[in-house]
């Protein structure tokens, strides 16, 4: 089943991750999902059933995609609960492209709309209506009622919605099940583990006590069969996505701190190279695909925490340093200079989203960073945020004039821009060289699957000081 809402902070987080955690307390195998790029969220859901909380955006991964990803994804599981995104209808540029409701549709799934009751009563009935009624291809199987003030609040929103739609849950107020935020949404679970799981649990008493989770259980049986297979990451074919073809370093400009593809760059790879993934309170954002891939394309995968690992795992071939919050961490990270030193010495691939650009760079409001990259990064008051289609020039996994599709979402900015590895209608982004892949912007590998294979491919015995 999916679970929509009219609009953002209507409670849908509140509601599935609860619903997780009490239909896995019924012995239920849950699988979660979550519709769109967000990485917080699938974090929550994770604690709350179990298993990896798994993205599903057809802007980032063709819409072709979804349905073999959720495949991939439930595989095993009693049943699925999918977290929608923003309203219902919300999806990429005023369209319903990526919407919680597409992705309802190309998964036949039943919908589930959580609608903030308070200040309203039978005006809860209109608003239903429209949403069950707007699209006839999206399924709205019934309401459950968030922030409802009192009994007599409640009777008179189920008597207004009786014809409408079934009522299958009424969440109370409780401030104590609040998740605390900062400047780009919920603190992720990783951060703060102890507080979150009590905090799923709490969710999970709540939903259990306030639905009707038989009806919702019958509710997601429903749903049929989805045709087709599931996704498996694909395996290199041949020799074919090697690093360097159509790479050499050539017209790559900017303030990126002079590497060049060594001697072995075009050599194969040894037999299972190390590729070390940055992890920790620091680095949280990641796609469960992106391992997975990686290992299929050959590589053996180790988490490292740069706030408290000194070294790069042993046999370190490669990079991944993906999204996160190191501004929050600013000082722990430039605490740990060892790290920084080998980081900074490292002479392998690297691939860096976001966080891990900062992280790269020599500084981040003001603290020393690693300097891989010659610019300076900062806070800034304002949010950029949006998916973007990208052209690349050259770099680690890129090929010049290679379409991109994907998400941006920060409060910094790195200065100098440099000549941007990226380039989009409005706006460009990124640096890069032969070893070197870094931007802003976040990709789901499963929709450039390549990627992985170009990173592994080109992985080799690094020179690190030690």
């Amino acid at each position: 089943m999916v679970v929509a809402a009219p609009a953002s902070g209507s409670g849908k987080t509140t509601v599935a991750t609860g619903l997780m955690a009490a239909l896995r307390s019924r012995g239920l195998r849950v699988s979660p999902h979550k519709v769109g790029p967000d990485y917080i969220d699938p974090g929550y859901h994770a604690l709350a059933s179990g298993r990896p909380g798994r993205n599903l955006d057809p802007w980032l991964v063709g819409e072709e995609r979804i349905a073999p990803l959720f495949l991939h994804g439930s595989r095993g599981a009693d049943l699925a609960v999918v977290e929608g995104v923003m309203g219902l209808f919300d999806g990429r540029g005023g369209t319903d492209f990526a919407s919680t409701a597409h992705v309802a549709r190309l998964l036949d799934a039943p919908v589930v709309l959580v609608v903030d009751a308070a200040g309203q009563s039978r005006s809860v009935a209109a608003l239903v209506h429209g949403f069950t009624t707007f699209d006839p291809r999206v399924r709205v199987g019934g309401v459950i009622l968030n922030r409802i003030g009192s009994d007599r609040h409640e009777e008179m929103c189920r008597a207004a919605l009786a014809g409408v739609a079934p009522v299958l849950g009424a969440l109370r107020r409780d401030d104590a099940v609040e998740t605390p935020s900062r400047h780009l949404g919920l603190v992720p679970a990783a951060e703060r583990a102890a507080e979150a799981a009590s905090a799923v649990a709490r969710l999970g008493g709540l939903v259990a006590g306030s639905c009707d989770l038989d009806a919702l259980v019958r509710l997601a049986a429903t749903a049929p069969p989805l045709p087709g297979s599931a996704w498996t990451p694909p395996e290199p074919a041949g020799t074919s996505g090697t690093a360097g073809s159509g790479t050499t370093g050539s017209g790559i400009t900017g303030p990126v701190a002079g590497r060049t593809a060594g001697p072995d760059a075009g050599r194969a790879p040894r037999s299972r190279p190390v590729v070390a993934v940055a992890g920790g309170a620091a680095f949280t954002f990641g796609y469960a695909e992106h391992v997975e891939l990686l290992r299929a394309a050959g590589a053996e995968v180790a988490v490292f925490d740069p706030l408290r690992d000194e070294h790069l795992p042993e046999g370190t071939g490669a990079l991944v340093i993906g999204g996160g919050f190191p501004e929050v961490h600013a000082a722990g990270l430039a605490a740990n200079e060892a790290l920084r030193r080998e980081v900074a010495a490292f002479d392998g691939p690297i691939a860096a989203e976001c966080a891990g650009l900062l992280y790269l760079c020599e500084e981040l409001d003001g603290r020393r960073m690693c300097g891989r990259i010659r610019a300076r990064a900062r806070m800034t008051p304002r949010l950029t945020l949006g998916y973007r289609e990208a052209v690349a020039g050259p770099s680690l996994l890129t090929r010049p004039g290679e379409r991109y599709r994907g998400h941006e979402f920060h409060r910094t900015a790195v200065d100098p821009p440099g000549e941007p590895l990226f380039r989009w209608e409005g706006g460009a982004d990124g640096y890069g060289d032969a070893l070197l892949t870094a931007s802003y912007l976040h990709l789901h590998w499963a929709g450039v699957p390549e990627a992985a294979q170009r990173l592994v491919s080109s992985s080799r015995s690094p020179s690190v000081l030690r």
